[in-house]
Order: C-alpha cells, then sequence, then structure tokens
C-alpha cells in the first residue's frame, strides 16, 4: 500500500479524535467555560449537525478544484478549528471551533475516499478505503480515553493542542506523500498492465471523474446510487439505534457496573477496525455478496444481543461481534457509492451524510422504544429492524446490478 495512505489514515485519526474525544471532556469543559453540561452537549450534537452540512456543502463548494489541494485546505481548517479550541476564552468560540473543525469531517472521508482508490490497483480498492478509515476506527477505540487521560492530567485545552498536532502532522504527510494526479486517472507506467487498456473499461480502472458541480449532480440519476445510499444510511442506523443506549443494556440488564462500560467500549471498538480491514478485503473480492453478508451478520448479532444480554460473557462477545458486523460494510458501500456515481465526489460525500443521518435515526426511534416501556434491551431489536431493512435494500441493488437490462450499471466491478 503506498506511503499516501498512511498520510490520508493519520488524517482520519486525527479527524476521529476531534469527534469523540469530547465525550471524556464534557464536564472539564462545561466548568472551564462556565456553562451547564446541557450547553456543554451541544459541543458534540453541534458537530454532527455541522458534519452532515459540511459534507455536501464544502464538496460541492470544491467540485473543480484539484483532490489534493481540497484534502489540504480541509485538514487545514481541521487545525483551525481545534486550534479554536485549544484557545477558546469562552463557550461561544469553543463552539465556533467545533463547527469549524465539523465542517471538514464528511469531505475529508468523502473526498479522501475517492483520493485512496486512486493510489492502488482496481482490485485493491476497497482495502485501500479501509486502510484510509482505520485511523477513524483507531480514533474511536482510543478518543473517548484519551481525552480523559489527558484533560486528567494537563488540562482539557491540552487534548485540543494534541489533536492540533496531529492535523500539523497530517497536513504535511498529505502535502509530501499524496501525489499531485491522486484522485484521477491512474497514470500508465512503464510495465503497468493497465497503461493500454480504456480508462473507462469496465474492470480494469477508473473513468475521469465529473469535474462541475451539475456533472457530479447527475450520478444521482441512477438508481445504484440511491439504492447504494439507502442501505448505508439503514446499516448505520441499525448500529447506531442499538449502540446509542448500549451503556444502560451493559450495566441495566447485564449486570456490568458502571465502571465497567469503558473497556466494554473498547471490545466494541476493537471489532470496528477489525470489520473495518475485513469487509475491504472481503468487498474487492466479491462486494456485493460481502455487502449483504455483513448486513444480514449485523442484524443477526443485533438480535441474538437483545435475547442474550442478561449473560455478561454473551455480552461482552456480541458486542464485539457488533463492531465486526457493523463496521465492515463500510469501505464496500463507499466503493460501490463512487463506482455508480463514476467517481462523483459528491456521491462519496453524500454516503458520510447519510451515515449520519443514519445514526440520527438509529437513536431516535431506539429512544423512542425505551420510552415506551420496552425496556432496555428493545433498542437492540429496533437495530435489528433496521438493519434487516438495511439488507433488504442491498439485496435489491444487488439483483438489480446483475439484471442485463438494467442502465445504470457500475463502471467497474
Amino acid at each position: 500500500m503506498p506511503s499516501g495512505l498512511v498520510a490520508l489514515a493519520l488524517g482520519g485519526f486525527g479527524i476521529g479524535l476531534t469527534e469523540f474525544l469530547i465525550a471524556g471532556l464534557l464536564p472539564q469543559v462545561a466548568s472551564g467555560l462556565t456553562v451547564s453540561e446541557a450547553a456543554a452537549g451541544w459541543l458534540i450534537s453541534g458537530y454532527a449537525l455541522s458534519v452532515a452540512v459540511g459534507a455536501i456543502a464544502l464538496t460541492a463548494a470544491t467540485a473543480r478544484l484539484p483532490r489534493k489541494q481540497v484534502l489540504l485546505g480541509l485538514v487545514a481548517l481541521f487545525v483551525v478549528g481545534n486550534l479554536l479550541s485549544a484557545i477558546a476564552p469562552n463557550y461561544p468560540v469553543m463552539l465556533l471551533g467545533r463547527i469549524v473543525a465539523a465542517l471538514c469531517h464528511g469531505s475529508f472521508f468523502g473526498i479522501g475516499s475517492l483520493v485512496a482508490r486512486s493510489l492502488v490497483a482496481p482490485e485493491k480498492k476497497s482495502q485501500a478505503v479501509a486502510l484510509m478509515f482505520a485511523g477513524l476506527t483507531v480514533a474511536n477505540v482510543l478518543g473517548v480515553p484519551f481525552g480523559a487521560l489527558v484533560g486528567e492530567r494537563w488540562g482539557w485545552r491540552a487534548a485540543f493542542w494534541a489533536v492540533t498536532a496531529i492535523g500539523v502532522l497530517a497536513l504535511a504527510g498529505i502535502a509530501a506523500l499524496v501525489p499531485a494526479w491522486a484522485g484521477r486517472v491512474r497514470p500508465a507506467t512503464e510495465g503497468d498492465p493497465l497503461q493500454d487498456r480504456p480508462a473507462a473499461e469496465a474492470g480494469e480502472s477508473d473513468p475521469a471523474p465529473p469535474s462541475g458541480l451539475r456533472a457530479q449532480l447527475r450520478a444521482f440519476r441512477s438508481w445504484q446510487v440511491w439504492l447504494t445510499l439507502t442501505a448505508t444510511a439503514l446499516g448505520y442506523g441499525g448500529m447506531f439505534g442499538a449502540f446509542s443506549y448500549i451503556a444502560y443494556t451493559f450495566t441495566e440488564v447485564s449486570g456490568f457496573a458502571p465502571a465497567d462500560v469503558a473497556w466494554l467500549l473498547m471490545v466494541y471498538g476493537v471489532g470496528l477496525v477489525v470489520g473495518n480491514l475485513v469487509g475491504g478485503r472481503a468487498a474487492d473480492r466479491d462486494r456485493d455478496r460481502a455487502l449483504v453478508l455483513a448486513l444480514s451478520g449485523l442484524t443477526l448479532t443485533l438480535t441474538l444481543f437483545g435475547l442474550l444480554a442478561g449473560s455478561p460473557t454473551a455480552s461482552v462477545v456480541l458486542v464485539f461481534g457488533m463492531g465486526v458486523t457493523g463496521f465492515a460494510s463500510v469501505p464496500g458501500m463507499i466503493t460501490r457509492v463512487t463506482d455508480y456515481a463514476h467517481g462523483a465526489a459528491l456521491a462519496a460525500s453524500a454516503n458520510v451524510s447519510a451515515s449520519n443521518v443514519g445514526n440520527a435515526l438509529g437513536a431516535w426511534l431506539g429512544g423512542l422504544a425505551i420510552t415506551a416501556g420496552l425496556g432496555y434491551t428493545s433498542p437492540l431489536y429496533v437495530g435489528a429492524g433496521i438493519a434487516l431493512l438495511s439488507t433488504v435494500v442491498m439485496v435489491i441493488a444487488a439483483r438489480r446490478a446483475r439484471s442485463p437490462r438494467v442502465a445504470d450499471r457500475a463502471p467497474t466491478s
């Protein structure tokens, strides 16, 4: 794998830390800025809303710019946002810093996934995307404990200074290691078996992506793009419908002490890392089959979790399985939507927005189930139901793709 992927993964790690570490710092931030816990909570929800908006807005605004330059600009925005958070003299500046940092999140992963896949041969594109997302999954494991540890020893501002430094390193890495042509057609090199093949030939190389906004919007005429975005939203909705209330399941049903929740969440995070890497490799072999298996596996895992949540041992195994099956579909979904969108960066970023919509949907429905008095295992069953819908959508998409009568086939397999 090219060294440029390491730089992209480092950027993903920094962005992931920004998203997750605040959860372990909220009490200190609220106290330091003299605001209520509810107001401090907007540093999380405001970030999430800004991710969904920024993913579409910034990608559309930069549609005609070279993708390496866009990535550098996004990471620079990330550095500025975290710097504002580190030096914030009051709550409004802190919230502004969180919003600025969040604006780059969706576009970075959307455009970065296109850059990542352009750095490798077509048969390794999902693995390349998975490696870039490895930074995010590792941040999911380390984010909360990292924030809590640094904040306890050196204060909450030190955590944001550390993330700012990671952003600077990622900026330097992308500038030095990602080639200027990244995100476009792979250049032919001597001995490259692709050099004499047409770029748009199915299964051989990626076609030149559309650059203008109007051309990128045309990608959304494809039913396969919409089916993939729907499956992405429902897949994330299933996982986060269960995950949003998992602490209550652990303490109220499985019998764990509140102090155990931190290491249980790390088990889940390790599952994300494993699922991401395994899912990327599986998607490069048979993408649609891998996606159907991942989503059906998530459905089964959440159902079993609901049935066996009273067993501490089973809960540990199944929360790991939830992480594996929940994230195994991510690399394949991104390469799938961008294939059917002919490399349109807007579609890649829309996939990130779809995942955030799914997060909100799953958390809302899981909360409704608890409010209705169905108990703390009910979000697991809600998640299983949403994941089942995602599986059905993916099966429809896969069958439609195999039909020779369908016109919106992907340019690559």
